[in-house]
């Protein structure tokens, strides 16, 4: 392992087995050199991580007799599978959001603005023993719950508004991911209807998710849902994604994608619909693969809630 000085005492603390080396001069110089004093020939990279800056750099150290392979996607294939100790962790994980999740509905009351409502769910997360989110936390009040990764602002909850909350916690390293929305006070006829539509979109993916399904069927699954509620066209992202390490892995669940699920894989479900000047609604979960049978890792009801 390669790193600066700040990091050679943590890096010692936090490996086993391997050497840890000091750079001199940048990162990618450093790792040049090393390939080149080790008389390697071959070496693969992923264009998708390093940039043509980093690869020249690298080039260059690595000196003329250094051939270059473009390899993709491999450490990314290899991270879609979790073994059962990955499991185990990202389950934690799981039932911590859902815990933050009901520590922090109490103060969803008119008044109270988004971004103290995203302090308290952070605040929340760390004390329970996170080492923090998974991604900045989206709450989303009223009109602004139609923005799919809406920031929080200062904005005041008032009656009669949509809440959309999504948050997720690392968790030993690992991640989690859930949404949830909320109406404050009775909802109307039609946000009914929608919540419906969501909610059984929703389930309709996670009964799709199985061993050997492609991620283009269980994005159909919930798309068909919403199409019979003729709201497919506020549908305007993708039915989900993996998880792990980080809060977007592979396999992306979308449609066109003919990656077949497997055994150790985990994404969310997450189908919604958005309407600007009215609000938003989307209903999320994390669900494992097995080879026989899939599992929710998110354990919170996903009945519309009116507070």
């Amino acid at each position: 392992m390669i790193t600066d000085g700040r990091f050679m005492v943590q890096g010692r603390e936090e490996t086993s087995g391997i050497r840890i080396i000091r750079q001199k001069g940048s990162l990618f110089e450093s790792a040049g050199r090393q390939l080149k004093a080790a008389g390697l020939k071959h070496v693969g990279f992923d264009p998708t991580q390093i940039s043509v800056a980093q690869l020249q750099s690298l080039r260059k150290s690595a000196g003329a007799r250094c051939r270059w392979k473009r390899v993709a996607g491999r450490v990314e294939k290899l991270r879609m599978r979790k073994d059962e100790g990955e499991l185990a962790q990202m389950r934690k994980a799981a039932i911590l959001v859902g815990e933050v999740f009901e520590a922090v509905l109490p103060m969803i009351r008119p008044g109270v603005r988004e971004f103290e409502v995203a302090a308290e769910i952070e605040y929340q997360m760390r004390k329970r023993g996170a080492s923090g989110p998974s991604f900045e936390t989206i709450v989303a009040f009223g009109t602004r719950s139609a923005l799919p990764h809406a920031r929080p602002t200062a904005k005041r909850l008032r009656k009669n508004e949509l809440v959309v909350l999504d948050l997720g916690v690392i968790l030993g390293h690992y991640c989690s991911d859930m949404t949830r929305t909320i109406f404050v006070g009775k909802a109307p006829a039609r946000i009914r209807t929608w919540y419906r539509a969501v909610l059984e979109a929703q389930r309709a993916g996670v009964a799709a998710v199985k061993s050997g399904v492609s991620c283009d069927e269980v994005d159909g699954a919930a798309r068909r849902v919403l199409a019979g509620y003729r709201l497919e066209s506020l549908f305007v992202h993708s039915t989900g994604h993996g998880l792990g390490l980080e809060v977007h892995e592979e396999p992306r669940v979308a449609r066109g994608e003919k990656k077949l699920l497997e055994p150790g894989n985990v994404i969310t479900i997450e189908p919604g619909v958005y309407a600007e000047g009215i609000g938003g609604i989307r209903i999320e979960d994390d669900v494992a693969v097995h080879a026989n049978r899939s599992e929710e890792l998110t354990r919170v009801p996903r009945d519309l809630i009116e507070l």
